[in-house]
């Protein structure tokens, strides 16, 4: 088990002795881990949305119905769902910052690859795999939170992170927007 496995209580061999102490210690893991994690849940929720946007002219662009697209879009939820537990299985086992890199990883480059579609079936099968890559990401957080922060904290965190839905609609429906003004630049 690594240093950012453990809890800061863990990792200083005992308790915090004060309120104030105790505090301070939350409010420094705090700025510690919920902006990198925040980001990287725009970022996910970004990676979710985007697909309806490009449905604008994806479809057309690879000869998909709406619904081989309904299907397809769909998939990555089939992908998250079915791979949700045992992501969180192997997150225990390897420990949340292997375990999340390697999520962010494998959805990074599935997200890269998606860029190779080229009609029906493999847009079905990357956005599959895309739901596999991510899956465990969200509920893996959660039980990291729960290595990170005593329960009277974990709400402030949890709430911090899960801001990240509203900010990526508000910033990824203008991105969207201007990149299918770009006319295939």
């Amino acid at each position: 088990m690594s240093a950012i496995d453990i809890s800061p209580a863990q990792q200083f061999h005992a308790a915090p002795k004060t309120k104030v102490e105790g505090d301070a210690i939350i409010s420094k893991v705090m700025w510690r881990l919920i902006p990198f994690i925040f980001a990287c849940y725009v970022v996910s929720y970004l990676d979710r949305i985007n697909v309806g946007f490009a449905a604008l002219t994806m479809n057309k662009d690879l000869g998909l119905t709406a619904t081989q697209f309904g299907w397809g879009a769909g998939l990555f939820f089939l992908g998250y769902f079915s791979f949700e537990v045992p992501s969180n299985l192997m997150m225990q086992r390897f420990g949340a910052r292997i375990w999340i890199a390697r999520i962010m990883i494998t959805w990074g480059l599935i997200s890269i690859a998606t860029a190779f579609v080229v009609g029906p079936k493999s847009f079905a099968l990357a956005r599959f795999l895309l739901g596999l890559a991510e899956a465990g990401f969200t509920p893996g957080i959660y039980l990291y939170f729960t290595s990170w922060f005593p329960g009277e904290s974990r709400a402030k965190a949890t709430a911090a992170f899960l801001v990240g839905i509203p900010v990526a609609n508000i910033i990824g429906s203008p991105i969207s927007g201007a990149i299918m003004q770009m006319d295939g630049l």
